[in-house]
């Protein structure tokens, strides 16, 4: 999974970034001090594979991971070129989802790119960069549809919908606001049209905020308020005490946590709104040598499900052994498990779920 992380110049965007994934880019109060995305690649926190580990006695523990890109900062005009507009345009084309960094906090010793503090402000300039980009994708595969539609008669539903979606991005509208059926959605994205992806909405937070109001504050709302129109997730975090937190190995970070009041940290909050905005699920694998979690979409089949370990398991699948994970720890062991008729064979058609623990048999 690749998220992108955007955001105006200052919003607290590489400071996020270097705090969820340490990677250490460099963060000044100024624009572009980001020229190249940072890439970060961050373990999916799951508990999960703690416990297989001591049930299975397991030499490894691979837990999932997320890759993080922090794209350069934007300015209005990114579409036309202006600042480092083409090179965050073409980068944001990789992403699975965006995230976006709003500012939400008064401080008169970081400057703002714009003056002053505005989340909608500011999320309107990126969306609206992202829009201009769309309409030229659009407005070009518009012009071969009309010629097509002049011979070919089945051209002109997907005129409609092309005629749709422009006029939803000409009256500053995303793509994303749009309800399609599965079958535009899939067409829709073989445009990989910017503002289709699915958005996250990161409200950057101060510390009082976050520690004395639970993050919430008129600032916050707002962005709610907008993401509801898009079906968009937000998280609120406060970068600051992410940057404190990244500095502390798993005991101390659990610790400091309960210590100002926390269930879960910024970066749990937002893996956790990634992997429903995307529709993801993770299954386990276990045994003597390692156990291991595996990212897919929900609805994946047994034997797709399989080829994430391994091209060859797919093409060779015979069955998947499956077991849920609570029932799993419940019975204390495989074997138990086994003993009770808690383990199933599952076919081809059979959709994997989140937590199965799975051991595919296949021949080859």
């Amino acid at each position: 999974m690749k998220l992108g992380i955007v955001g105006l110049p200052n919003v607290g965007k590489s400071t996020l970034f270097n705090a969820i994934t340490k990677a250490g880019a460099e963060s000044a109060n100024y624009p572009f001090c980001t020229i190249e995305p940072n890439v970060g690649v961050v373990s999916v926190p799951d508990k999960r594979l703690d416990v297989l580990q001591q049930l299975y006695d397991s030499k490894k523990l691979i837990p999932t991971a997320i890759e993080f890109y922090d794209i350069a900062g934007l300015v209005k005009g990114a579409s036309k070129g202006e600042g480092l507009g083409n090179k965050f345009l073409s980068h944001i084309r990789e992403v699975a989802a965006i995230v976006h960094v709003v500012r939400c906090f008064e401080d008169q010793n970081i400057v703002h790119v714009e003056g002053s503090v505005g989340p909608l402000r500011d999320i309107e300039t990126i969306n609206l960069e992202l829009i201009f980009s769309d309409l030229e994708v659009i407005e070009r595969r518009i012009q071969k549809t009309q010629k097509m539609a002049k011979s070919d008669k089945s051209a002109q539903a997907e005129l409609n919908l092309l005629q749709l979606i422009k006029d939803t991005l000409e009256s500053g509208k995303s793509v994303r606001t749009l309800d399609l059926s599965l079958e535009e959605q899939e067409f829709v994205k073989s445009f990989g049209l910017l503002s289709y992806k699915p958005i996250i909405y990161v409200a950057n937070v101060s510390e009082e905020d976050l520690l004395e109001h639970g993050g919430d504050n008129s600032l916050v709302q707002q962005v709610r308020e907008h993401a509801q129109m898009e079906n968009a997730e937000v998280v609120v975090v406060c970068a600051k005490i992410e940057s404190e937190i990244s500095e502390l190995d798993d005991e101390e970070k659990l610790e400091f946590l309960q210590e100002i009041g926390l269930e879960e940290s910024g970066l749990d909050l937002l893996i956790k709104a990634g992997y429903k905005l995307l529709g993801l699920i993770s299954f386990l694998t276990a045994g003597p040598q390692e156990v291991r979690a595996w990212t897919i979409r929900k609805g994946t089949k047994a034997p797709q499900a399989a080829g994430k370990i391994h091209s060859d398991i797919e093409r060779g699948f015979i069955r998947a052994e499956t077991i849920a994970y609570d029932e799993l720890v419940t019975a204390g062991s495989i074997s138990a498990a086994k003993d009770k008729g808690l383990l199933r064979l599952e076919g081809k058609d059979y959709e994997v779920k989140d937590g199965d623990v799975i051991l595919f048999r296949f021949n080859v």
